[in-house]
């Protein structure tokens, strides 16, 4: 009898630990497949009356001529980007994309364009895990933030300490780079623009397990799967506590018809903000879709952010 019972013991522990490793390779775990053309651009009802206009842009950003780059992270992987040099002595900007993003040059069609527009040397950026940067592990923005630390180091080595640096997030992106706004960051940074971010990787994993049907209880699998397999805990950092301490001007984006990230947690973001703000908020408009929303305010704004914090010692 005790021989059954340690046996049922050991396959309860193991499908527990199966579990485990299912919720991790579902949510956190990244094998950088090349991305198929169906799954550049989601195929619904938001993104339908863009998606030739994407693709075209799409087109025209790959062909642009770029210098590949490499950096180190804080914990030893090879992280990729993409240097384009628009003008000599120019500010830059560094740009993160979203969670498991196809391509980074999709989710910036502004972004780009605008760079060019202003004159602004940008870097274009795989996160971890995703693209051509190495890694295995999706952390929701607490490790990318010290790869974003890394790309600044780098960018300051390369360019100076005297040329302007802004960071430019998309989704995960924007997280990212509210996390690292409560790290150390260099005099050099001039400003943020975060694009449809949200409050918290708990926030955003609880809203997307509600959306899917699934008991809020899940969400402690999750974070138990991030800590065995991914060896991170989701509540180490959150854009929410970034902000709070942020000596960093910050643009705020959000479509107000967002079915991913509520548009609710920029707004909370906005509010929570210590320093120097700003939020456009676009109604209508889907995930990551505000410059689409309302390409004239976002054009009209992000141009005058830039043009504002990288005139400014």
């Amino acid at each position: 009898m005790i021989m059954i019972i340690i046996a049922a013991a050991g396959l309860l522990c193991v499908f527990f630990i199966a579990v485990l490793y299912y919720a991790y390779r579902r949510v956190f775990y990244s094998p950088i497949p090349r991305p198929k053309e169906k799954e550049i651009m989601p195929d619904t009802e938001q993104y339908r009356p863009y998606r030739q206009e994407i693709m075209q842009f799409l087109e025209e950003a790959l062909a642009l001529p770029y210098e590949p780059v490499c950096i180190q992270s804080k914990d030893g992987l090879k992280l990729f980007g993409k240097y384009y040099h628009v003008q000599d002595h120019g500010p830059l900007t560094i740009m993160f994309h979203g969670y498991k993003s196809p391509m980074a040059e999709r989710d910036f069609e502004g972004g780009i364009r605008i760079c060019r527009e202003l004159n602004c040397n940008f870097l274009l950026v795989d996160q971890r895990a995703q693209g051509k940067s190495q890694g295995k592990t999706i952390t929701f923005g607490i490790r990318e933030r010290y790869d974003c630390l890394d790309w600044i180091r780098y960018a300051r080595k390369r360019f100076g300490g005297e040329t302007r640096i802004f960071l430019y997030g998309v989704s995960m992106g924007a997280a990212t780079v509210l996390m690292a706004a409560d790290l150390e960051l260099p005099d050099n940074v001039a400003g943020i623009v975060a694009d449809c971010g949200y409050t918290s990787p708990e926030a955003i994993i609880r809203k997307v397990i509600a959306d899917m049907g699934i008991p809020g209880s899940a969400y402690g699998i999750v974070s138990m799967a991030a800590a065995l397999f991914g060896h991170f805990r989701l509540k180490e950092a959150s854009p929410l506590e970034g902000v709070k301490h942020s000596r960093v001007p910050i643009l705020f984006f959000h479509g107000e018809d967002d079915r991913y990230v509520p548009c609710s947690m920029s707004r909370e973001l906005y509010e929570h903000c210590s320093g120097e703000k700003y939020i456009l908020t676009v109604p209508g408009a889907g995930h990551g879709m505000s410059y689409f929303g309302n390409r004239r305010e976002y054009v009209r704004l992000t141009k005058w952010f830039m043009n504002r914090y990288s005139s400014e010692s």
